[in-house]
């Protein structure tokens, strides 16, 4: 680097900073002012921007240069520390515009050898109170009747400048707001920028504002722009064009007509006709001969009517016709419409039925029993089987037996009208408990197996061979019933669960009733309970007193239930798992042993 180009970079770094308001009056060649003029109102933004930066005024890919904007009214040089303004090099942004931000702002770029000036003029307008738009809106965007449209916001130069912003739209005063059935037919598109109109009609001719809210450099501010959105029919031509063959002159004529009328030369009207032309081709030693038919715009009127070429000449008379007919409709818009509210429905429908299938099953069966084959003619006796361990010398047991004696009786026979049979209350007298286990489980449609958390632990009273054989016939009450369940799928067992089961209770469980309630689950009576009473019942025995003393407790009112309502959740999910409910029916040879 020479001498003289140092000189230059520090007679410019000097001439920047001790630039000032002198500015304005400096020898810099004058670009005049700006030919766009920049219209706001008060409480708006506003962005200037100049256009010295351009090849024609200097080289400023490799010419150093210093951007400042001025008030020529001041002369004071405008800053980005004042919060009212902010300058980017050539663009110069105010906000929260008064009446009196109105005038000329001057742009200065100062190279090292040389000065340029613009002017750009600010032009401010009171708002008319009666009118929702901006003033200075001359500005037209052409809809096409019948058709989908795009209406393109006039702020584009200026969203690509700010950090973030947000877009709304306004036709006249009213706001158009999505998914709103006022407004169906509009669609804000690239983040409002652009607002489609599916279908335009005439009624959406109209002022249309696009308003701006944006964020820049932590400062914010609104600019609004207003258009006049003008509805016009589409354009159309059609061209007839007849080879004639001639070697000399020839004669030949060709004329457009409707409904058996001559459509006019006039070019001032709607539909018109241009004047006949023609040229001569000769290799093919003959004459091209054509007119063409113009619509300046296309109307509903225009459909549906035969437009006729017809050209006579020596060698006879010919005609070739066309028909107009509107666009076919847009079916995207409504199919993708269609298709989403398909999904919504029928996610919806998974959640609901999910969340009420119970109900919504139990409701069914009860208003269409129709459907459903009739029980009673499937040889069954009963509709389920309760198994529950029977008392002996656990408190458990205790709280077991109350429910499958007392409570389940009363609402599922009592209430809903199902057939159950509980081993001791329905068996005969003297009937060997192995044949009544095996023969009442053939007989039932369900197995209901009622047990707590130390159902499966071993426990009793002193007497350990009372206890051995409630323990062999209630293991092969359970075998039985999970050998036709898993292994010949000829009986479904539905798991009652009274209390809440620990891990540690839960390792004690058989395996077929572990896998059972993982495969199905369990119906939780517990869930229903005032109280969660997860006991922590020890695996093991008790005392002849506390089993006496808790079996006045599960006796007592305390013990009961907090609804015995058929239509409590725990009950409905019970009646869910049952079979439908058919008549309930006497077993004569039980009625003819007990009448002895």
């Amino acid at each position: 680097m020479d001498w003289s180009q140092m000189l230059q970079i520090f007679l410019f770094s000097l001439l920047c900073l001790t630039g000032s308001s002198k500015a304005v009056g400096e020898l810099c060649k004058d670009y005049g002012r700006e030919f766009e003029r920049v219209f706001s109102v008060p409480g708006d933004a506003a962005m200037l921007t100049s256009t010295l930066l351009a090849p024609n005024v200097f080289n400023y890919d490799t010419v150093p240069y210093n951007i400042s904007w001025y008030d020529p009214r001041t002369g004071r040089k405008l800053t980005s520390e004042t919060g009212k303004t902010l300058v980017q090099e050539k663009t110069l942004w105010m906000f929260n515009i008064e009446m009196d931000d109105a005038g000329d702002y001057v742009c200065v770029v100062r190279t090292p050898s040389q000065c340029y000036k613009q002017a750009t003029l600010l032009i401010v307008n009171q708002n008319n109170p009666e009118e929702c738009g901006r003033p200075q809106n001359e500005v037209e965007q052409v809809l096409t009747n019948t058709a989908s449209a795009f209406l393109s916001c006039p702020l584009s130069d200026q969203i690509r400048k700010v950090d973030n912003y947000s877009i709304q739209w306004y036709k006249g005063c009213e706001r158009i707001v999505e998914d709103d059935p006022l407004w169906d037919r509009f669609t804000y598109v690239s983040d409002g920028q652009r607002l489609l109109v599916a279908q335009v009609s005439p009624e959406d001719h109209g002022f249309y504002t696009c308003t701006m809210t944006f964020d820049l450099e932590g400062l914010s501010g609104r600019i609004s722009e207003t258009f006049v959105g003008t509805v016009k029919s589409s354009s159309f031509s059609k061209m007839c064009r007849v080879f004639v063959l001639s070697v000399g002159g020839q004669c030949a004529d060709l004329i457009w007509t409707a409904r058996d009328d001559f459509i006019p030369e006039n070019v001032s009207e709607r539909v018109f006709q241009e004047s006949q032309s023609e040229w001569r081709e000769e290799e093919k030693k003959g004459v091209w001969i054509e007119r063409q038919l113009n619509f300046l715009e296309v109307e509903e009127e225009d459909f549906y009517i035969d437009y006729t070429c017809q050209t006579w000449s020596d060698r006879g008379f010919y005609s070739a016709s066309f028909t107009l007919q509107p666009t076919d409709p847009n079916y995207l818009l409504p199919i993708g419409v269609l298709l989403t509210s398909l999904v919504l429905m029928f996610t919806v429908s998974v959640v609901i039925y999910h969340r009420f299938k119970i109900d919504i099953v139990l409701s069914f069966r009860r208003m269409f029993p129709f459907l459903y084959t009739n029980t009673e003619s499937d040889g069954k006796l009963y509709d389920a089987y309760v198994a529950y361990p029977h008392l002996s010398g656990s408190v458990a047991s205790g709280e077991v037996e109350m429910f499958a004696l007392h409570t389940l009786p009363q609402v599922l026979e009592g209430r809903c009208g199902y057939r159950l049979f509980i081993l001791g209350r329905d068996s005969l007298p003297g009937e060997a408990v192995v044949d009544a286990v095996e023969e009442s489980m053939w007989a039932s449609r369900r197995l209901l197996l009622v047990y707590t958390g130390s159902t499966f632990c071993s426990g009793g009273q002193s007497d350990s061979s009372s206890s051995d054989v409630l323990e062999a016939w209630k293991s092969f009450e359970r075998q039985m019933a999970m050998h036709r369940a898993l292994l010949e799928g000829s009986l479904k067992v539905v798991l009652v669960e009274l209390e809440e089961i620990t891990p540690t209770q839960l390792a004690f469980f058989p395996e077929s009733v572990r896998h059972l309630r993982e495969r199905q689950g369990a119906v939780c009576w517990w869930k229903s309970s005032r109280t969660r009473r997860t006991r922590g019942l020890r695996c093991g025995r008790w005392g002849e007193e506390e089993v006496k003393e808790k079996r006045g407790e599960l006796a007592s009112p305390s013990f009961s239930s907090p609804s015995l309502s058929s239509s409590s959740h725990f009950w409905k999910e019970l009646r869910y798992y049952m079979p439908v409910r058919g008549k309930r029916t006497k077993c004569p040879e039980k009625n003819s042993l007990l009448n002895i």
